[in-house]
């Protein structure tokens, strides 16, 4: 069986018992790079042979650690931090793993993309995860021309080598928006920073950007048409509706619906204008 295992991102403690027990039952632990990993098994006193799987040489070494599952063995993979298969090689993994009809599963934990998106405070009833921006400058301006309307709030992920650049980049696509840039993410100089991508930008011309950054922004505003109702016309919409077959709840929850008020604020609105008709 193939166990994908999410390691921690920054502090060591985080690491699940069902990743350490995972980690020392399998026969076999692939890492997208053998030298950090060597140091979480170490923390943790795991003997296990370790191999290494990563982006450069994923097509040759995958076929044999899927040839490896054929033959009863178990394998875990690791990637550097977090949850593998968001960003890395672990999705090219996973395609493997179903074409060939290989068992497999998630032992769920850190990801910074999520740890990022909901300290930031924006909206995370829906957000997009684009990752790292493409190398391709073709691609790249694609992504980036696709953001400039985009209304969910975004995430990307970025090296400190390259943040002040990709802020740079992004400065006409996103100019009105708030930003997060959370690094450090577990780490004992854990930091959130919030401002427009002008303050940012200053601040990294200033500052030297360290460690590795989660980057959140909020979703374009979309300016939507305000309709705004007498309470008499609520009133009488409830009525309406009341005087078709529904019943006064039902009836409230519509006008609530149509309205965009809350139902309290139509329930209120109902019954103070009732006792002022009767």
């Amino acid at each position: 069986m193939l166990y994908l295992i999410a390691t921690p991102i920054g502090n060591l403690e985080d690491i699940s018992i069902r990743a350490l027990d995972t980690l020392r039952s399998v026969d076999l632990i692939a890492a997208e790079d053998t030298r950090h990993t060597a140091k979480l098994l170490m923390r943790f006193d795991i003997r296990k042979p370790l191999v290494s799987y990563h982006e450069h040489n994923k097509d040759t070494l995958g076929e044999k650690l899927i040839e490896k599952l054929k033959n009863g063995e178990s394998i875990a993979y690791v990637t550097d931090a977090g949850t593998p298969g968001i960003s890395d090689p672990g999705e090219d993994l996973v395609k493997l793993a179903i074409e060939n009809g290989i068992e497999y599963t998630l032992i769920p934990g850190p990801c910074a993309l999520i740890m990022g998106v909901v300290l930031s405070g924006f909206n995370t009833r829906s957000f997009v995860f684009e990752g790292f921006l493409p190398q391709d400058k073709k691609k790249r301006r694609e992504v980036l021309k696709r953001i400039s309307d985009e209304k969910r709030t975004l995430v990307f992920y970025e090296a400190p080598h390259n943040i002040l650049s990709t802020l740079k980049e992004l400065k006409e696509h996103v100019v009105d928006r708030k930003i997060c840039l959370a690094r450090e993410l577990t780490k004992k100089f854990e930091e959130l920073k919030w401002g427009s991508v002008d303050s940012l930008i200053g601040f990294y011309e200033e500052n030297n950007p360290r460690g590795e950054f989660v980057i959140v922004i909020e979703g374009n505003r979309e300016v939507e048409e305000v309709i705004e109702y007498e309470e008499v016309e609520i009133f009488n919409m409830v009525n309406e509706k009341i005087e078709s077959g529904l019943k006064r709840n039902n009836a409230i929850k519509e006008v609530a619906k149509e309205t965009g008020l809350s139902r309290n604020d139509v329930y209120a609105i109902y019954e103070r204008k009732k006792g002022t008709t009767l």
